[in-house]
């Protein structure tokens, strides 16, 4: 199939394809005329590969479930590299989560100070003077 039909089928932009085949992580045949042709089990590689990023992964990371990337990438016994891979990133996510929590939390606490000032009556007594 070519590229087009490829990436109706997978849901997934011709660019990123390029990008995934450049990267080593998909194979395509060259017609005489310059297309790229890639075999059927291309669908399930791309569509792989995209739940892989989609669960914060990165390409690199992918690059350690090239043996599963053909079928159900999530039944297939993982080896022990990818689960470290998957492990790490998991750390990774936790940390980021839990630092963007923090964040929130600050602009949280700044707008109620803010709206309580602005709540506050001018003078801010609150009372007659």
């Amino acid at each position: 199939m070519r590229i087009g039909e490829l990436a109706a089928r997978s849901d997934c932009s011709t660019r990123s394809i390029r990008y995934y085949e450049q990267q080593g992580l998909l194979d395509s045949e060259r017609l005489p005329n310059g297309y790229r042709v890639y075999e059927d089990s291309a669908v399930a590689r791309v569509v792989n590969i995209r739940r892989l990023l989609s669960l914060g992964l990165v390409l690199e990371d992918v690059r350690f479930f090239l043996p599963c990337l053909d079928g159900d990438v999530f039944a297939a016994r993982p080896g022990l590299p990818g689960l470290d891979v998957a492990r790490r990133r998991l750390a990774d996510l936790t940390e980021r989560i839990e630092a963007l929590t923090e964040v929130r939390d600050g602009l949280a606490r700044q707008l109620d100070i803010t709206a309580a000032r602005v709540a506050e009556p001018a003078g801010g007594s609150g009372g007659v003077r």
